[in-house]
């Protein structure tokens, strides 16, 4: 897994709750079209789900 990728991932972690990627965006410092990419590769790979539109949460079986 890339290094952007885990950041995201364990960003999303620490929030403990499904959030937006603006909002990893800040957590991250990085640019929020580049979390919305990494965040489109994780869904892909099945490592995070989206409880609701626009927010996103790790994968249960993470």
């Amino acid at each position: 897994m890339e290094e952007k990728e885990q950041m995201v991932l364990e960003a999303m972690k620490k929030a403990e709750k499904p959030v937006r990627p603006g909002d990893i965006a800040k957590m991250t410092g990085l640019a929020q079209d580049e979390v919305s990419k990494i965040i489109r590769s994780l869904k892909k790979k099945g490592k995070v789900t989206s409880p609701k539109r626009c927010f996103y949460a790790p994968a249960i079986h993470e």
